[in-house]
């Protein structure tokens, strides 16, 4: 059973980013681009839908409360913390960064309210915003070491690496930080830093930024570069350079390759894993109605998001060799999801904004005033179960929010005016976790 354009276009909140894959004259490759790049309306257009049939109804509620009872809060009015204006709801911009920098420190960084020194001639100077950092103390709930940072956009800024250290969004590439909040250069960049990913294990980063195809002060059309490269060494591993498009999307990867998607015939999707060597693999194939989506849990573990005219939405985890571990479905009232990651691969948090009613019932336009709010559930990575559900207030719908200790044990989220830290029994093994 196949779906209409119209019934398909009911998923398409839940998967509202797009994955782009360009064939460069060497080979396919997939682009990471970055979702500010384009201001985002503060309405999300839908399809108009036609009345051919129920599909299967799965609403999550509003919790009202986390389902645990926080072992450590911290109160962040007196940090200097203030709830953003609703202006900002549906943009995906990044204004909050929550971070475990150990099991007993948490890097807490936000976006201040300030004047800053512009450059009228600059036009991307508008993007530039001021962000507070503070190392936290979990047991005492001090500041050990704070500073001020300016950015030069409202993308994601800030990405945790697996030894305490982080790397930091600027003007001219990345720096480097470490806990005292000391940073140095790390990576420079001949253009505007779009986005970066980096593999599971962090061996290998994926760097993409703009530079104009004619030089970097010239007037025509702006090139796409994409670069993979070891985290170690620095070794280039594949560059590509393709017309810049305005276009997001998301990049699954381990330290092997990028996963692609392809549909193959009907409701078939074939995924494929391309190495940075050269060649590539079959990983399966798997029947989905929309475009499936694919994150990297570990090295071997993949989440993947599917469609299904008989069961609506369904979440699951798969190995790399194509067998599933677990599956099961998931709310058709949710959209913009967040994904954040175990830093041991052990545990995955999932936030979404809820709608009041199914995607379904909405004929053209989603708003600020059709949301309940934001929720995140904690699953285990092994088997899918859920271990804490939440409220998120305020809404950050482009993340910054939750954050997963490197032990998979301690979940921080920003929630009722506090950082709320919960305690989680020791998680199940998963295949191919560190």
């Amino acid at each position: 059973m196949r779906l209409s354009f119209a019934r398909k276009a009911i998923v398409w909140t839940e998967f509202i980013v797009r994955r782009v894959c360009i064939s460069t004259a060497s080979a396919g490759f997939c682009l990471l681009l970055a979702a500010s790049s384009v201001h985002a309306q503060l309405a999300i257009q839908l399809p108009p839908l036609a009345s051919d049939g129920p599909l299967p109804r799965i609403l999550d509620r509003y919790p009202e409360k986390p389902t645990l009872t926080p072992a450590f809060t911290i109160v962040v009015g007196p940090l200097g913390f203030s709830v953003p204006g609703k202006s900002y709801l549906l943009r995906r911009e990044s204004l909050v960064s929550l971070d475990f920098l150990d099991e007993d420190r948490i890097l807490f960084t936000f976006r201040v309210p300030g004047l800053l020194q512009r450059d009228a001639a600059d036009h991307q100077d508008d993007e530039k915003q001021q962000i507070q950092a503070l190392v936290l103390s979990l047991r005492t709930g001090k500041v050990e070491a704070r500073a001020t940072w300016t950015v030069p956009d409202r993308s994601r800024y800030l990405w945790m690496l697996n030894d305490g250290h982080f790397l930091l969004r600027a003007a001219d590439g990345l720096d480097e930080g470490d806990a005292e909040l000391r940073v140095k250069p790390y990576l420079h960049v001949p253009g505007r830093l779009l986005w970066i990913a980096m593999d599971p294990a962090q061996q290998v980063m994926i760097t993409n930024y703009l530079e104009p195809a004619g030089g970097q002060n010239s007037g025509e059309q702006k090139t796409l570069v994409a670069r993979t490269q070891k985290i170690g060494s620095g070794e280039v591993l594949h560059e590509s350079r393709v017309q810049w498009t305005n276009q997001t999307t998301d990049w699954p990867a381990n330290s092997e390759g990028y996963l692609e998607s392809s549909q193959d015939k009907g409701d078939a999707w074939l995924l494929k894993l391309n190495a940075y060597s050269g060649g590539s693999r079959e990983v399966t194939s798997i029947d989905s109605t929309c475009p499936p989506e694919t994150s990297f849990v570990s090295e071997q573990e993949l989440l993947v998001r599917t469609c299904n005219p008989n069961s609506g939405w369904n979440l699951g985890a798969m190995l790399t060799h194509g067998d599933w571990l677990w599956q099961t479905r998931i709310a058709m009232n949710s959209m913009m999801p967040v994904l954040v990651i175990a830093p041991n691969s052990t545990r995955v948090a999932r936030e979404t904004l809820l709608l009041r009613r199914s995607a379904g019932r909405y004929k053209r336009m989603v708003g600020a005033h059709d949301l309940q709010g934001q929720i995140v559930k904690v699953i285990d990575a092994a088997n899918g179960k859920m271990v804490l559900e939440s409220p998120l207030t305020p809404i950050f719908d482009g993340g910054g929010n939750v954050a997963i200790s490197p032990s998979g044990r301690r979940v921080a989220i920003l929630n009722a005016g506090a950082i709320q830290v919960f305690q989680l029994p020791a998680p199940p093994v998963v295949p191919g976790a560190r």
